[in-house]
């Protein structure tokens, strides 16, 4: 192994070596804690802690990284405490994700890490969003984000680093190829000579080096950051090296032949370095054993403390608090407490774009981004001339890649930027869908990082667009803990739920139904107010029935009602569904005791089903008849407009209204 030490002072290269052998002693300590039963899993990065260390050492302290699995060097390298790392592992209330987490799936703020999610390729993404905030802030920093070679296999791969290229952002994506994603080798994985080598396809630079070398990955990755800075584009970075053991040590090497073990021990990062040290008379024999015994004395004084758990107090109040961030930001009017507001007639798109106008003002630094948002305005001009008044550096747009891009919002949070996304259509955001539910709406939860983001859902049938540009999909996402959703049905409620959800300071869900765009019409105020996300309205007051519902449901329901004034109807606008405001669906059952939740969506997993339970729960002594459901079709939606109609769950209104009334 050929150690070039360039400038590298004495002082720095002992501080290496230290830094390089921490790790290695804590990971031969949790080894053996595990075998003991006082950890319950472990990911080893033996045989790679050289690719860790050095890459953080390259990196300013105050610049993110979003490490993996086996990257225990870049904590250690950034200086966390090892008692709270230990307290970490052992699922200790005091450690850094309260006992929420395991192993290496959690972050620090202080130390400008970001934690992992078990799908390996939504790092990546992340990494954009931060870069791209330091890009817009004129601060001269890159990101470091880390894959192994499986992880490149992965769609989220492609589109952190085409994004990263198409946007140039200072991003530096090093990937750790150790040979093996488990148990399946490279030439399974991909079949190009060397990874680097993808590179070329973003046009973008790239280096294949000696992941085993501190010194050779610490020089690369300083001259890649200077490069990532000054040129204000992405570098490329393999790193060769192997894993000496298990993917986790249940896992076990027996897929591993044994020479290729037996040549890969001879490389030991560690062994190799230490003995160059000591060939350069920069270390000794005795100073080597002094280091090694002053660490162990380090880990084995730190475990002490941490084997001292902290009693784990079980509340559920507690657990349900920290799914969301807490807002802090109470200063915007809200709608109710509007002083004699100038009204002025506008239609539902028009309101929402109101909204968005007001915030890109209120906030300076607040970015749109989706596909054809700028000079096209959108596919349904919502932002039509925001580009000329904004620029192109606020009103962003995207390649097509939702999932890059909603990584990227989350990176830009990170960084205290808020961000919208536009879905073009609701029904694309399958495509994001992992980056939502298991990125954005667990971080708090996960380690206190909020997620800044909202995400514009253009929903909704009647339009004849078909299958995939036309259903409605909000129930996914009411199921998943720490995303907010909402779902407004006139002017004034979609211009108040989007400032709301601007102000929130966690991930909103914003659907806006496509037929409502130019069909509704309203007064709004001109000021900026918020509707407040979580409370209904009682759109009118009835004693025959109630129709709980929201969006283009209140649409129908009124409707309904016009055309059948001889019925008192309760309409319930639910406005928010997740949080559901359970007081008022508990008020308007008590008023009539009949009971029809109607909704867009299909029947089957509807939110009706989870409303109709909770009525049944909390509400049955109030009621008077079966709580009846009006819902579209267990169908995809079709094309064909008398299809699509016979689907709608209005067409089914009027003859479940009857049944419900009659029971």
């Amino acid at each position: 192994m050929d150690f070039k030490r360039d400038k590298l002072e004495e002082d720095q290269l002992i501080y290496f070596y230290r830094s390089l052998l921490l790790p290695r002693m804590i990971e031969d300590k949790m080894l053996v804690l595990l075998r003991q039963g006082k950890i319950s899993k472990w990911f080893s990065g033996i045989g790679q802690e050289a690719i860790s260390v050095g890459a953080t050492l390259a990196m300013d302290m105050n610049e993110w990284i979003t490490p993996l699995h086996r990257n225990l060097g870049v904590f250690t390298a950034r200086n966390m405490p090892l008692v709270d790392l230990f307290r970490q592992w052992q699922g200790d209330p005091s450690g850094y994700s309260k006992a929420r987490e395991r192993s290496f799936h959690f972050g620090s703020k202080a130390h400008h890490i970001c934690g992992m999610i078990s799908h390996l390729g939504p790092q990546l993404a992340i990494a954009d969003g931060i870069a791209l905030a330091y890009q817009l802030r004129g601060q001269l920093k890159a990101t470091l984000t880390f894959t192994g070679e499986g992880g490149t296999s992965e769609g989220d791969f492609h589109e952190a680093l085409n994004v990263a290229s198409v946007w140039g952002l200072p991003v530096i994506f090093l990937i750790e190829n150790n040979g093996y994603g488990l148990s399946t080798p490279t030439t399974e994985q991909y079949h190009c000579d060397y990874l680097v080598d993808k590179a070329k396809g973003y046009g973008m630079e790239g280096v294949r080096i000696d992941g085993n070398n501190i010194l050779e990955v610490y020089q690369t990755i300083k001259g890649a950051r200077e490069y990532c800075i000054n040129a204000q584009r992405p570098y490329l970075i393999e790193c060769t090296t192997f894993r000496m053991r298990g993917h986790e040590e249940a896992s076990g090497v027996k897929y591993v032949p044994k020479t290729l073990m037996e040549q890969w021990s001879r490389k030991d990062p560690i062994k190799n370095y230490e003995q160059f040290l000591v060939r350069e008379k920069v270390l000794t024999e005795m100073q080597v054993a002094s280091i090694r015994h002053e660490i162990k004395e380090h880990i084995e004084s730190e475990l002490k403390i941490a084997l001292q758990p902290d009693p784990l107090t079980l509340s559920i109040d507690h657990e349900l608090i920290d799914v969301y961030a807490p807002i802090v930001d109470n200063t915007i009017t809200p709608f109710e407490k509007l002083n004699n507001p100038i009204l002025t007639t506008k239609r539902f798109i028009e309101a929402i774009s109101d909204a968005l106008k007001q915030s890109m003002v209120l906030y300076p630094d607040l970015i749109l981004m989706g596909q054809d948002i700028a000079e096209y305005g959108g596919a349904f001009k919502v932002t039509e001339g925001f580009v000329e008044q904004f620029g192109k550096q606020r009103i962003r747009n995207t390649p097509i890649c939702e999932s890059a891009i909603v990584g990227a919002a989350l990176g830009l949070s990170i960084e205290g930027v808020k961000s919208v996304v536009e879905m073009q259509f609701a029904d694309f955001v399958t495509m994001g869908f992992n980056q939502i539910v298991n990125n954005l709406a667990k971080i708090h939860y996960r380690w206190g990082q909020n997620a800044d983001v909202v995400i514009r859902m253009p929903t909704g049938a009647g339009v004849g667009a078909g299958p995939f540009h036309s259903q409605s999909n909000e129930a996914w996402f009411t199921h998943v803990p720490g995303l907010k959703v909402v779902y407004p049905s006139n002017p004034a409620d979609a211009k108040g739920l989007m400032i709301a959800a601007l102000a929130d300071p966690n991930p909103v869900l914003y659907f806006e139904h496509k037929a409502l765009y130019r069909s509704k019409s309203g007064e709004v105020p001109d000021e900026y107010y918020t509707t407040p996300i979580g409370k209904a309205k009682i759109i009118s007051s009835g004693e025959d029935v109630c129709i709980i519902t929201y969006g283009m449901g209140v649409v129908w329901a009124q409707q309904y009602q016009e055309a059948n004034p001889n019925i008192s109807v309760c309409i319930l606008d639910l406005r928010s569904l997740a949080p559901l405001d359970y007081e008022s669906i508990k008020q308007v059952v008590q008023m009539t005791g009949k009971v029809c939740l109607l909704h867009e969506d299909n029947l089957t997993g509807g939110i009706g089903g989870e409303m109709s339970a909770w009525i049944a729960e909390h509400c049955f002594e109030f009621l008077d008849a079966p709580i009846f459901r009006c819902a579209s079709l267990d169908t995809p939606i079709p094309f064909n407009l008398e299809l699509e109609k016979q689907y709608l769950a209005n067409s089914r209104l009027e003859e479940t209204m009857q049944r419900l009334l009659t029971y």
